[in-house]
């Protein structure tokens, strides 16, 4: 399997999909510190894969 784009890695699509899961779940949250810090924790992932 060849690798043109960064988004064909098999782990880059499985982070984003966690990454929306994280997004969506904590919506409606009103920590706002703590949701800020899961949200950039799942970006990270996302970024490091």
């Amino acid at each position: 399997m060849k690798i043109n784009k960064f988004e064909d890695i098999l782990s880059w699509q499985k982070s984003r999909k966690l990454t929306i899961s994280i997004y969506n779940i904590f919506k409606d949250t009103r920590d706002f510190g703590f949701k800020n810090q899961i949200e950039r924790a799942s970006v990270s992932i996302m970024n490091n894969c």
